[in-house]
């Protein structure tokens, strides 16, 4: 449909495509790219979100509308699965944005593939490939409304949750601010063009106005909006590109509805529009300034165009400079406008609405005027408000003044060491995906800046009836070519259906064959592929914290090990053992060759059924029962005062007739010191039980006991032995029994010792520590009924150097006794969602502990990389902050109970280097204890200068320069220098 309206002295052609149309399905936004041959639409699709990238051709020409060669849908996505509100291209035209009901803001790039695809679905094929590069999680409500900043450097997002979020645009996903002042549905949010400010309007009757500076409010303007009730989708606001208005979505003004001018001087709401006889729904400022000629001067007064959309379905068009709208169309919708958009070059005009249709309107220079080049914009801008957001990014720290020239030389300190890491210098021109191409290439044998292409060598050998067999060699897959660019203007005649020429060519190939005579035989692996497999099935599974892969292994008939006599652990002594097996590929074991290929399909051989059914076949898998003595007699006066830790019977250590035990010194070495045990040496009538201590087959020392011995441990300072009676004797490295017999409660379940300490926990649950060297108990008689039950068992125990003892129980948590508190002290929980909830992993310092700690041997990280995921999205993003820094201040605490160094300074780095990326000042003044005093004061100070052995201002020199890293906090960083240098003068 065309229609042609007079105004004044123009001629204003409007047009409604009838191919643009959602068949009555609202859409909800569009938006016009920045080069103006395309256009995105958001709205409903079939059960799920819709995403369309048209054409502009064909609207704009009827000729290309009837060539059947011109594609009128250049891309369709329907990754949203739930209904797209609002649709916004980035100003450079490199992304677009989109954000709908299912609470997510996806980010779209472009993605050259030569060829065409279509959505499963629909027989449309797409012409260009979009694809999502990256999803923003962080509202918890539908999201109605996005806008990015004049550079790119921000995105604003607002949500029926009440808040609006400011992402990092050149740091996808990190959220800059979350901002929460609105009691109501947030409805539409708009940049001002200088940066300064962000506005967002919402269903609680307020426009709020934002400062960019430090996120905080600088205005709430409720007057004009008091009148309205929530009956609008959407409140499209928008600012004026000179800065000085914003135009507000539905307002009331003597019970009639207007759009409301808010004047950035004072921010006074004196003026409207009016005339539209419903709610505002959305407004639309022209990105250009127009300046008119007054003749017979030399005046060029500038003004700006604004585009109004309403729920009685009409639109208008207004121009500052007039009293009047330029143009007003009434019915041109049957139903409400729901978004408008302009062309970057000021001359289209395009709106949707609720019925599912959308209308273009074309202007000329004749009709709105002479459009302000960018210079001249530039210029403008930089006269009234200085330097603009367009010319430099006000979000980055580089904008802010240094302050001190101990700022200054910290900064410059930090750029050479980034240089340093840096291999080689990079190009600024150059794309993350030209980097990710170039790797790929040269992991496929190729050089950076050459075409992907396969390997040059291939290997050849023969089956037994003499025909050839090429090996197949693995290549990496392709890496995607061109993403992230900014897309080209997309050309209706150009060929894109992505039609691939072929030609041929007479030269030889180039390819090396490398000729072997191996006679192989089928489903058989070649020699080299073979080593691989080998080399990656059979190597043992890494273990601690660099496992993170799970290991595939097939079963394995096996019988169970004997415990090792040389075991390294004291947890040994209770633990069964399990062999997962590594996948060997036997040839001796398969009796039928041809089966080997099938079985590796399969992943897995099945077991061999050793025999019998049912309960007799369990009888036969069931591991033998561990040997226990039984308890000792309890008296009925004990009973009645320790009921409680009769519950708990812990197992003990099997007692054996031989076993070894390496306490000090590695395997191999010449001061490798192992204790042997013999038990059951008979003497006539009576039995003895003898330990010897040896040094590389020399004989140090030996005792003997008329008790089994259960189990030992031992340091450079100490041996001890744990007998079947609850005994416990000590010795000193020289074999000297420096402490009577201990007498506990009941037989030792476990037993373990580091330097001068020794830990004990007995069969009914009891903790013993002593520190040996000082003849003294550490722990006395606690009971481990306080933190598991009957059903439970320890899984692993032991003591640090520091005498604090540490048990990790079946219920995936880990303990530590403080004799201070008076308490036990939760260490880790690996169910523990604030732990898994923490995003304290990009602040951790480039430098590890050189030695894992025993807060570090506690948890596994592949364990909580692996839960993490499912936590990590389902957490609001200010209260992800407060668990971030719970779980660190928990961190540290816990290295403070464990008398762990290395790992509390490890996590105050992480801390600090974690409040000072979010801007938390007022956290950070936990460095006051760090600095002290820095006065001597005549009275005595209750200030330890030592914490863990280390001292605390050097602890604050350490991490000052975390502090400066923000520049937000560089007056902070100088307090705490200048203070330091006071007092080391």
């Amino acid at each position: 449909m065309e229609a042609e309206l007079a105004n004044c002295y123009f001629r204003i052609t409007f047009k409604k495509k009838t191919f643009i149309c959602e068949k009555g399905k609202p859409i909800f936004s569009i938006d016009i790219h920045p080069d103006g041959s395309r256009f995105a639409t958001g709205g409903q699709g079939d059960d799920t979100g819709k995403v369309v990238i048209w054409n502009t051709a064909p609207v704009r020409n009827e000729a290309d509308e009837k060539d059947k060669n011109v594609p009128k849908i250049i891309c369709q996505m329907d990754n949203h699965i739930a209904c797209v509100n609002c649709v916004r291209w980035s100003n450079n035209g490199k992304y677009l944005a989109s954000g709908g009901d299912d609470k997510l803001i996806m980010i779209w790039q472009i993605r050259y593939s030569g060829s065409t695809s279509t959505m499963f679905g629909s027989d449309t094929k797409n012409q260009e490939q979009w694809r999502p590069s990256i999803t923003l999680r962080g509202h918890s409500g539908d999201i109605l409304d996005l806008a990015w900043s004049g550079n790119d450097s921000w995105l604003a997002s607002c949500s029926v949750d009440n808040s609006v979020v400011v992402w990092n645009a050149d740091k996808f996903p990190e959220q800059l601010a979350v901002l929460r002042g609105h009691s109501g549905l947030v409805k539409g949010v708009t940049w001002d063009p200088v940066g300064k400010y962000l506005a967002s309007q919402a269903d609680d009757k307020s426009v709020r106005i934002w400062r960019t500076r430090d996120w905080q409010e600088e205005k709430s303007i409720t007057k004009p909006f008091q009148e309205c009730g929530g009956t609008t989708h959407v409140l499209r606001l928008n600012w004026s590109p000179d800065g000085a208005y914003i135009v507000s979505a539905h307002a009331m003004n003597n019970s009639g509805p207007t759009a409301q001018i808010i004047e950035r001087d004072g921010w006074k709401a004196t003026l409207d529009f009016v005339g539209h006889r419903k709610a505002i729904t959305a407004v639309r400022f022209n990105p250009n300034i127009f300046a008119s000629r007054i003749k017979g001067t030399e005046q060029h007064p500038q003004y700006t165009c604004c585009a109004i959309g309403s729920k009685d379905r009409s639109l208008s068009v207004w121009l500052t400079a007039l009293k009047r709208p330029l143009v007003v169309t009434k019915d041109l919708f049957d139903s409400a406008i729901l978004d408008i958009t302009w062309s970057k070059n000021g001359m289209e005009l395009m709106a949707c609405s609720h019925d599912g249709t959308v209308a273009f309107i074309d202007f000329t220079l004749a009709e709105i005027g002479t459009p302000l080049t960018k210079n001249d914009v530039q210029v403008f801008l930089e006269k009234i408000y200085g330097k603009c957001l367009p010319m430099n990014k006000a979000s980055n720290p580089a904008n802010q003044i240094i302050e001190s020239a101990a700022m200054l030389k910290l900064h410059q300190q930090q750029k050479i060491q980034q240089l340093q890491k840096t291999p080689e210098k990079m190009d600024p021109t150059k794309s993350l995906s030209d980097s990710f191409s170039n790797d790929s290439r040269l992991t496929n044998g190729g050089t950076p800046g050459t075409p992907f292409k396969p390997t040059e060598k291939q290997i050849e050998t023969k089956t037994k009836d003499g025909r050839r067999r090429i090996t197949p060699i693995f290549l990496a897959p392709q890496p995607d070519v061109n993403v992230g660019d900014v897309p080209l203007p997309f050309s209706a005649k150009s060929n894109l259906s992505g039609d691939i020429m072929f030609e041929t060519t007479k030269e030889a190939s180039k390819i090396v064959v490398e000729k072997q005579d191996i006679i192989t035989g089928p489903g058989f692996i070649s020699p080299q592929s073979k080593s691989s497999l080998s080399l990656s099935l059979s190597s043992p599974p890494q273990t601690g914290i660099q496992s993170g892969t799970p290991t595939v292994s097939t079963p394995k008939v096996c019988q169970p090990e004997k415990k090792s006599s040389t075991s390294e652990s004291d947890t040994s002594y209770t633990s069964k053992v399990f062999i997962s097996p590594s996948i060997q590929v036997n040839e001796e074991n398969m009796p039928d060759k041809e089966k080997v290929k099938d079985k590796l399909k399969l992943g897995g051989i099945k077991r061999k059924h050793e025999g019998g059914h049912g309960k007799a076949r369990a009888k036969k898998e069931k591991p033998a029962p561990l040997v226990q003595m039984p308890p000792p007699p309890v008296e009925k006066e004990t009973i009645r005062l320790v009921a409680a830790s009769s519950d708990l019977k812990l197992s003990i250590p099997t007692t054996q007739k031989t076993f070894n035990k390496v306490i000090t010194g590695k395997p191999g070495a010449d001061d490798v010191i192992t204790l042997e045990v013999e038990n059951d040496i008979k003497t006539g009538v009576n039995s003895l039980h003898k330990i010897k201590s040896v040094c590389n087959g020399t004989l140090l020392w030996e005792q003997v006991f008329t008790s089994k011995i259960l189990a030992v441990t031992g340091t450079k300072f100490l041996t001890c032995t744990a007998c079947e009676d609850s005994s416990i004797h000590i010795f000193s490295n020289t074999g000297r029994k420096v402490l009577p017999s201990l007498m506990l409660n009941s037989p030792v379940s476990r037993l373990t010792s580091c330097r001068q300490y020794l830990m004990a926990i007995t069969q009914k649950g009891n903790l013993f520590v002593w520190n040996v060297q000082k003849s003294k108990a550490v722990i006395r008689n606690e009971s481990l009924m306080t933190v598991m039950s009957g059903d439970d068992h320890i899984v692993r125990a032991f003591v640090t150097a520091d005498g604090a003892p540490t048990v990790s129980i079946s219920t995936h948590k880990s303990y530590t006794y403080s004799s201070d508190l008076g308490c036990w002290i939760l260490l880790y929980d690996k169910q523990d969602v604030i732990h898994h909830s923490s995003d304290h992993h990009s602040c951790t310092p480039p430098v590890l502990v050189d030695k894992p700690g025993p807060l570090a041997s506690l948890a596994s990280s592949s364990n909580r990389l692996g839960m993490q995921g499912g936590f990590f999205f389902s957490v609001d993003q200010s209260l992800q902050q407060v668990t971030t820094i719970n779980h660190l201040e928990s961190q540290m605490a816990a290295s403070l109970s464990l008398q762990s160094g290395s790992e509390y300074k490890f996590w105050l780095q992480t801390y600090v280097r974690y409040l000072a990326k979010e801007g938390l000042e007022t956290k950070i003044k936990v460095c006051d204890d760090l600095l002290g005093p820095v006065y001597k004061s005549k009275g005595s100070s209750s200030w330890d200068s030592y914490i863990l052995g280390m001292k605390k201002r050097e602890l604050l020199h350490g991490i000052l320069p975390n502090i400066g890293s923000n520049l937000q906090l560089q007056r902070l960083f100088t307090e705490y220098q200048e203070q330091l240098e006071t007092i080391e003068k």
